[in-house]
């Protein structure tokens, strides 16, 4: 789906307001001059339809992301960094939580910004 295509529907629509309000709302960037002879990274918007257990529509979801590839190391970035878990560590969290008889339950996050 195309940001065109999904201007023209009113569910997509309130899905793009609320993701946009959210980066206002978190302050997420700042527009600045771009730097002499810097890389600028372009964004596009994924989109995706959430479907419940039994197969019906759920929610729309869409997200706007940065095209990360067209980055060079060492000119445009220096460092990277994925916040990404461990499976031994869900493990050892889910035996800690189960063993003291507490409660295990998801979180769905809509908006996370670091």
């Amino acid at each position: 789906m195309t940001v065109t295509q999904a201007l023209k529907d009113k569910r997509w629509r309130g899905v793009l307001s609320t993701e946009i309000d959210a980066f206002a709302q978190h302050r997420t960037f700042d527009l600045v001059p771009r730097p002499p002879k810097k890389n600028v990274v372009g964004c596009k918007w994924i989109f995706k339809k959430k479907f419940n257990s039994n197969g019906s529509h759920q929610r729309c979801k869409a997200h706007l992301v940065a095209k990360g590839y067209n980055q060079q190391l060492a000119q445009d970035y220096t460092a990277t960094f994925s916040p990404v878990i461990k499976t031994t560590t869900i493990r050892l969290v889910l035996d800690d939580s189960v063993s003291k008889g507490w409660p295990i339950q998801q979180l769905d996050v809509n908006n996370a910004f670091l």
